[in-house]
C-alpha cells in the first residue's frame, strides 16, 4: 500500500508515523517562522558575536551528538571559509573523551551547541567542560526546547546566548527532521557574512522550494520505498558528505537497523566501500551545486550504472543536463551546498519514513523495546583529571 505524505497525514496515524510525517511536512512553514524570528533577533545576535569572527585567534567549535553533530559538520566549512576565525565541527562524543586535543585554556573559544531537546548528557557536559577548561569561553546554544537544560542553564548569563527554534521544531517523533533543518539553517544564517536582509531572503526562498520538493517527490518516494532494498548508500561531497551521513542515519533509525545504510564521498567510494554493493542496494547521490564536484559525481554515477550491480542508482539535487530519468531534481536557488542541504534531506527523510512503514514498523517509535531512545540514555559523564 502506498501512503503518501501530504494528502495522507491522517493515514499515518494508523501506521504509527503521524508525528514523523507531520514534522517532515511542516519544515517549509517552520523555515518561514525561523526567518521571522531571526529578523527580530539579529541585533541581539550581532551584539553577542561582536567582532569575534574577525579575530584570527578566535576558535569557534560547533558541536552536537548524532544528527546534531552532523549539523555541525554540514555548516562548519561554509562558515570557516568566510571569516578569519578558526571554525570547526567537533562532536560532543569526541570533545568529552579527548578534550586535551581540542581545548586550550588561553585560546578564546565560542562553543556553539546544537540540541533538539537540549538535555542530552553530552550537550550539558560539553558546556561545563569548556567553561572549566577555557578562560575566555562563550556559548551560543541553538536548541528547539525552551525547557531543556541548555536553554535553562544559559538564562541570565552574560557569556551565553540561547537561540530558540520555532516551537513546533522540537520533534515529538524519534527521528530528528524539522529540528535538524531549522538548527542547520539558523547556524548558516547567524554566521553568514552577507547582510541580514539577504540571509532572511534565502530562508524564505528555501521554504518555497521545500514546498515544491515535498509535492513533487511525495508519490515517487512512496513507490521507491516499496522496492525492497536492504542496503542504501548515500554519497555526497563537501558539506553534502555530512548530509549523506545524516541521510544514512535516518534509514538506520527509522528501519530499526533492518536496512543497512552507509555514507561516503563519490571519490572515496571506490576505495573499498564499493564492495558493499549487491543486487539489493539502492545508491543515492546527493548532487552538489558546484560544477567541478558534479563532474566527479557524474563519473561515478556512470560507472555504477554501467556495472549494473546495484538494484538502482539515482541522484537528488539541482536540475541540470546531467540528471537522468528517476532522479529527484529541483530547480533550486543558486546557493552553496550547505544552504541547499535541507532540500535534499527532505528526500532522505521521506524515503526513510516510507521504508519504515513498508517494513511494518512504527516510524514514530521504531524501537518500542527502548534499546534506542529519543533522548540518549545510559551515558555516564566521567570527570576530567
Amino acid at each position: 500500500m502506498h501512503v503518501t505524505l501530504l494528502p495522507d497525514l491522517t493515514a499515518w496515524q494508523r501506521l504509527g508515523g503521524a508525528h514523523t510525517a507531520e514534522e517532515i511536512a511542516q519544515q517549509p512553514r517552520l523555515w518561514l517562522a525561523l526567518a521571522d524570528a531571526l529578523e527580530s533577533a539579529h541585533t541581539r545576535i550581532d551584539s553577542f558575536l561582536a567582532d569575534a569572527l574577525r579575530q584570527p585567534g578566535q576558535r569557534v567549535i560547533l558541536t552536537g551528538a548524532g544528527s546534531s553533530g552532523f549539523i555541525a559538520e554540514m555548516v562548519a566549512d561554509q562558515i570557516n571559509a568566510q571569516w578569519p576565525a578558526e571554525v570547526r565541527a567537533l562532536h560532543t562524543t569526541s570533545l568529552l573523551t579527548h578534550s586535551e586535543l581540542y581545548l586550550q585554556r588561553d585560546r578564546p573559544t565560542l562553543l556553539v551547541s546544537f540540541g533538539r531537546s537540549g538535555s542530552s548528557p553530552e550537550s550539558v557536559a560539553a558546556v561545563e567542560l569548556v567553561r572549566a577548561q577555557v578562560d575566555d569561553a562563550r556559548f551560543l546554544d541553538i536548541t528547539c526546547n525552551a525547557d531543556g537544560a541548555l536553554a535553562q542553564r544559559g538564562q541570565g548569563r552574560s557569556d551565553t546566548l540561547s537561540l530558540l527554534m520555532p516551537a513546533a521544531s522540537c520533534d515529538r517523533a524519534f527521528a530528528m527532521t524539522s529540528s535538524l533543518s531549522c538548527m542547520l539553517l539558523a547556524a548558516l544564517s547567524v554566521f553568514d557574512s552577507a547582510p541580514w536582509p539577504q540571509r532572511i531572503a534565502r530562508l524564505r526562498d528555501l521554504a518555497v522550494h521545500g514546498e515544491q520538493a515535498l509535492r513533487a517527490w511525495d508519490a515517487p518516494l512512496a513507490a521507491l520505498a516499496q522496492s525492497g532494498c536492504t542496503r542504501v548508500i548515500y554519497l555526497g561531497s563537501g558539506p553534502l558528505e555530512a548530509a549523506a551521513r545524516e541521510a544514512a542515519l535516518k534509514v538506520l533509525e527509522l528501519t530499526a537497523g533492518r536496512v543497512l545504510a552507509l555514507a561516503n564521498t563519490p571519490l572515496g567510494f571506490r576505495h573499498g566501500p564499493k564492495s558493499t554493493l549487491n543486487a539489493d542496494t539502492l545508491v543515492v547521490m546527493l548532487r552538489s551545486a558546484q560544477p567541478l564536484a558534479r563532474r566527479y559525481e557524474q563519473d561515478l554515477l556512470n560507472e555504477l550504472r554501467r556495472d549494473g550491480i546495484a538494484a538502482r542508482v539515482i541522484s537528488v539535487g539541482p536540475s541540470g543536463a546531467d540528471t537522468a530519468e528517476g532522479d529527484f531534481v529541483l530547480d533550486a536557488p543558486a546557493l552553496p551546498d550547505a544552504w541547499l542541504a535541507p532540500l535534499w534531506l527532505v528526500m532522505a527523510q521521506c524515503f526513510a519514513l516510507q521504508r519504515s512503514a513498508a517494513l511494518g514498523l512504527t516510524p514514530d517509535n521504531p524501537f518500542p523495546d527502548g534499546t534506542v531512545n529519543r533522548v540518549v540514555q545510559g551515558v555516564t559523564i566521567h570527570p576530567h583529571g
